[in-house]
């Protein structure tokens, strides 16, 4: 028994119990013994009943993230377990096959929360989110340059979110040396250079793996518009699919450059494209404007609303530029919008992409829905882990 344990308040340990790991501090009745930061504490329902054990963030609105149900011990050999399930699960949908760069561990939906663990090549970056997972960090190490075989572990525990857990952001080499500035990945045949220590998100958008290749095929003879294209995946896959023209726009001028580098690497037609630096918002103004239109464009803006509290000012910019993306499209013309915050549900996402397009004066359908890759996979028992959400729509 761990010496460190709360007890819920009688009501609050349904969903607990249900499997949801998330334990907040309003549910929390009693906590004995003085757990430090990302400890192990046991949890206990208000009948006394031991309940799981879980990780002890003394800060976070979340106080507690639950590793197991019942009495089973949190030691290094219940993480191997674990990030082995996690690797294992992987290789059976055969994702391997398919990408040298495949996220290994997805947080609560492989019953890790707050570890994050891509691959890319011979390296391996981790993010650490939560209090649990920092607590754990050497073991995590050790165990996935030992079950992953990576040459090189690389930290990018650099989010905000870990403000919200009493921890600093951390960079840098954990195992191995340095990764060099560009790593270069394969997927579904094509081949990009990632920035692992600076870019986004761990350096690349593994989540919208299958998402690119339904544009790859959807392409052909097609004129694109690729809005925050970042380092310009869906672009490659675009022309790789045979679009006419491709126009990417980004704010970053770093982004754009590594974009044309990927657009290079893969041997595409670089007069195809059209690359422009700036807000998309004023850009996609200025082109409405101009009476520009396409018969493809691609919406994959960054977090507008992390959480729930800002899903009402989020919801004003995806209005906008998705009412904006509907009047540049031809006939005929396919749009792939997307939001990734997890203040917007899926079903105000379809519901502001609708009012955008009565706004717009077209009539429109949804022809496919979209989300994360199956390496971001969303444990039924956490239906959170479900962020990425995605519509094709037809006008």
């Amino acid at each position: 028994m761990e010496k460190n344990t709360i007890i819920l308040k009688s009501g609050k340990e349904k969903a607990v119990r249900k499997g949801h790991p998330w334990i907040f501090s309003g549910a929390i009745k009693e906590l004995s013994g003085e757990p430090g930061i990302g400890e192990t504490v046991a949890v206990m329902a208000s009948t006394g009943e031991l309940i799981g054990k879980a990780a002890f963030s003394p800060i976070s609105k979340i106080r507690a993230r639950m590793w197991a149900w019942g009495n089973e011990e949190i030691t290094p050999d219940y993480f191997r377990q674990r990030l082995r399930r996690a690797i294992d699960l992987r290789q059976s949908l055969g994702l391997f096959e398919k990408s040298s760069a495949v996220r290994l561990v997805h947080a609560e939906s492989d019953g890790l929360p707050g570890v994050v663990a891509d691959r890319y090549g011979d390296v391996v970056v981790l993010q650490l989110l939560t209090a649990g997972a920092e607590y754990w960090k050497p073991v995590l190490v050790e165990l996935l340059a030992e079950l992953t075989g990576a040459a090189r572990i690389y930290e990018r525990s650099d989010v905000e979110v870990r403000r919200l857990e009493g921890l600093p952001a951390r960079v840098g080499a954990l195992y191995g040396k340095t990764p060099a500035d560009r790593v270069q990945i394969e997927e579904n045949g094509l081949k990009f250079q990632v920035d692992v220590k600076t870019g986004q998100k761990t350096g690349f958008y593994l989540d919208q793996r299958n998402n690119r290749q339904l544009v790859r095929e959807q392409t052909t003879g097609r004129s694109v518009l690729n809005c925050f294209c970042y380092t310009g995946a869906f672009s490659v896959y675009a022309l790789a699919g045979g679009a006419e023209s491709v126009y990417s726009v980004e704010s970053s001028a770093d982004a754009i450059a590594l974009a044309k580098e990927n657009v290079k690497l893969n041997a595409l037609p670089e007069e195809r494209t059209t690359w422009e630096e700036g807000d998309v918002f004023a850009v996609l103004r200025t082109m409405r404007d101009r009476a520009q239109s396409f018969d493809m464009i691609i919406l994959d803006p960054p977090k507008f609303a992390p959480t729930i509290a800002q899903a009402k000012q989020a919801a004003r910019g995806y209005k906008d530029i998705n009412l904006l993306a509907f009047k540049l499209l031809n006939p005929g013309g396919l749009l792939y919008t997307f939001s990734c915050s997890g203040g917007i549900s899926e079903d105000l996402f379809q519901k502001i992409v609708a009012g955008a397009a009565e706004d717009a004066g077209r009539d429109a359908r949804i022809v496919a829905r979209l989300s994360q890759g199956a390496d971001h996979p969303v444990a039924l028992r956490f239906p959170e882990g479900a962020y990425l959400k995605g519509l094709v729509c037809q006008v």
